[in-house]
């Protein structure tokens, strides 16, 4: 990149480009501009932000950030005591005071609320609001697993989570740009792969999974399968030369660490169930991965993957991409507590209520 004045001015053309056209255009308008993003929805990528969290624009503009500001995380998520990380330390944001300690409520500019953690309203702390404290929706997972949100409109200010739309956007990974370099693949004899931990008949995923074994030989790993290689997910899928990149429910925008992790860390090819390939492209190159819909049953899938395993060459076109770009895979949870905090320094006084939270995050 060309300097963080360009970085700035790209990211706002990234974002104004997304907000007038979100699916259909949106490729070819970035492609028209010129931009260097591989991820083509808002993401400027650069190998400084590696080292930090994603400074993604919120949806209003900014105003002249305060000095310093107080989030207060209102449930630590999955009720999980953590020791919370220096946000400048980290990730060199700077001014930024991350709590837990709810005796600080009076003087904290955001609270976020994890929705998973919300199951009884009489805790969240109405009585005491102030008018000018943010209050930030924080979820990551997809609608399917996502009760109570049609009792959840017009109580917070903004949204955080993997949609693009979200006033706060956090995906589950990006790629970013680097020097071009050779790509290096590790030799591989094994050749499919799944680490599942949810096993449950009745989801698309199994489904799928139990007619496509009849046709090609799958190792399944987690709670129903074999042990993970040293207890660790990319050690294991890294002999492999596909995974199966399934999520456990079909929404827009629902791409999690099944792909930029387990798939694309350990340098395997992705088999993608999720939602659709148009919606993948907007955050991968779509010659990195395969699609389960550009085939017309689990049979023809299998017969292209024992292809691939016989042309070498044909197999390693999936990993040009690495030329050009790396992955990051987002961490939980320091990176979205000092993202918050970013962003509500960036926001000042601005101000807004998510008056239909379901209607949204169900569409």
């Amino acid at each position: 990149m060309r300097g963080d004045s360009l970085l700035s001015v790209e990211r706002l053309r990234c974002w104004r480009l997304c907000r007038r056209s979100r699916l259909r255009s949106l490729r070819s308008r970035l492609l028209a501009a010129s931009l260097t993003c591989t991820v083509l929805v808002v993401y400027v990528c650069s190998q400084d932000l590696i080292a930090g969290p994603i400074n993604f624009p919120l949806l209003w503009g900014t105003t002249t950030p305060p000095k310093q500001v107080t989030v207060l995380i209102w449930y630590e998520p999955f009720g999980k005591r953590r020791r919370l990380g220096d946000c400048h330390m980290l990730f060199n944001v700077t001014g930024c005071h991350i709590t837990t300690n709810r005796s600080l409520y009076q003087e904290a500019d955001a609270i976020m609320f994890h929705h998973r953690d919300i199951s009884d309203f009489s805790d969240l702390p109405f009585r005491r609001r102030q008018s000018s404290q943010k209050w930030i929706w924080m979820n990551f997972e997809s609608p399917s697993h996502s009760p109570w949100l049609a009792s959840l409109g017009g109580i917070f200010n903004w949204t955080m989570s993997y949609r693009v739309d979200s006033d706060i956007f956090m995906p589950y990974g990006f790629l970013f740009s680097k020097k071009r370099a050779k790509i290096v693949l590790p030799r591989k004899r094994k050749l499919v792969a799944w680490v599942i931990s949810n096993w449950n008949e009745d989801h698309e995923r199994v489904q799928y999974y139990n007619e496509l074994r009849n046709y090609v030989e799958i190792d399944v790993y987690g709670r129903y399968g074999l042990d993970l290689k040293e207890d660790n997910i990319v050690k294991t899928v890294s002999e492999y030369k596909f995974y199966l990149a399934f999520e456990n429910s079909l929404h827009t925008d629902y791409i999690t660490e099944k792909l930029w992790r387990n798939a694309f860390k350990s340098n395997a090819i992705p088999i993608v169930m999720g939602p659709s390939r148009y919606n993948y492209e907007m955050f991968i190159p779509r010659s990195s991965f395969i699609h389960v819909d550009d085939f017309s049953s689990p049979r023809k899938l299998a017969m292209y993957l024992k292809h691939l395993d016989k042309n070498i060459h044909l197999y390693r076109r999936y990993f040009t991409w690495k030329k050009r770009y790396d992955v990051h895979v987002t961490s939980f949870w320091d990176e979205h507590y000092c993202t918050a905090c970013q962003s509500v320094k960036a926001a000042g006084n601005q101000h807004r209520t998510a008056s239909d939270l379901a209607g949204w995050f169900e569409s």
